[in-house]
């Protein structure tokens, strides 16, 4: 039986149960809390990070997917206390959030940059996944990535880039961030297949952000999954809105293809904490059992449906995907060979 890692070690895949596949923990600002310790008390926040997880237990989560990669203030020593004091599986990402410019670390490093050498990105996504991230043995379950602009930076197509080759070696499947206001998930999933991933390994995110039907039934027909994912984000589209293109989509017969989340945290240092609930009122890592459920149930949206959605997409997606081993050194280098040469053109 396939096993996925989590903050408290491995477990089943098949044992889940309720997922929440896109969601953080803390997104922070880590140069400016390192410095400054915006609104920021270690205790108080990790007492809150625990109690908002039990409040997800309670409604029937049994699993979160923290999303936060390097860009966003992953701090896994952090994760994995909070993890020791919470029943909720916690699984945490590899990847770099980035939209238009790379990194300084990882500009300058790699085939066809100024101090070249071999690619750093693959060989640090692959290694929090197969080792553990840093020296906490903690693994990474998934790739994160980012598409924000309405055509692909060069930054974007290097990570893109790296985090296929990361799955290729691993198995472990991609989660992406991407506009689907102006229809963008499509550049990132035809990229991804194109270097070789299996698009039933990738989650094309806030997907839920469109009621573009025609866009979405188009990356469904390329075998991606949906992360419908942004319950609670309603400046960016109401729950009303939300809650149709899930309906309309498992009405067309789509809910195979669908996987549901808030996008939430328990603390973002972008966003002052007393401008939280004015803004984001419901936007808690129990909005979607309180009041998307029940929403999506009258409109005809089954329990069966649900279940589809919350437990069987994100076991399918997670199935396999840390039990591969590494590829040879010499499959390695000739990857690394590959990315050098697609720089030169």
């Amino acid at each position: 039986m396939s096993t996925v890692p989590t903050a408290r070690g491995s477990v089943p895949a098949a044992e889940l149960g309720v997922t929440l596949m896109h969601e953080h923990i803390f997104v922070l600002s880590s140069e400016l809390q390192q410095n400054y310790h915006l609104d920021w008390d270690e205790e108080e926040r990790v007492a809150d990070a625990v109690a908002r997880l039990q409040a997800a237990y309670q409604r029937g989560v049994r699993t979160v997917v923290d999303v936060t990669a390097l860009g966003q203030g992953r701090y896994i020593p952090r994760i994995a206390r909070i993890a020791a004091q919470s029943p909720v599986n916690i699984l945490v990402a590899t990847g770099v959030y980035a939209y238009r410019e790379m990194p300084p670390y990882f500009f300058y490093q790699g085939p066809g940059t100024l101090f070249g050498g071999p690619d750093p990105m693959t060989e640090l996504f692959v290694r929090d996944i197969t080792e553990g991230i840093g020296d906490t043995g903690v693994r990474a379950a998934v790739i994160k990535a980012a598409h924000e602009d309405a055509e692909l930076s060069p930054a974007t197509e290097e990570i893109l880039r790296a985090s296929a080759q990361a799955h290729a070696e691993t198995g472990a499947p991609i989660t992406t961030h991407t506009n689907s206001v102006i229809g963008n998930g499509g550049q990132v999933l035809d990229l991804l297949v194109a270097e070789g991933v299996d698009p039933e390994k990738v989650i094309i995110g806030h997907s839920g952000d469109t009621d573009n039907v025609d866009y979405l039934l188009g990356l469904v027909d390329k075998g991606c999954y949906l992360g419908m994912d942004r319950f609670g984000m309603d400046p960016i589209a109401s729950l009303e809105q939300r809650i149709a293109i899930v309906a309309e989509m498992v009405r067309r017969g789509h809910a195979d293809r669908m996987v549901l989340s808030h996008d939430t945290c328990c603390f973002i240092d972008y966003l002052a904490p007393d401008r939280r609930p004015e803004l984001f009122p419901r936007w808690e890592y129990t909005h979607i059992h309180d009041d998307v459920i029940p929403a999506l149930q009258r409109l005809g949206v089954t329990d069966q449906d649900v279940h589809t959605m919350l437990v069987d997409n994100p076991r399918r997606i997670f199935a396999g995907a840390s039990t591969r081993q590494r590829k040879p050194a010499a499959a390695l280098a000739a990857a690394q060979t590959d990315t050098a040469a697609r720089g030169q053109q």
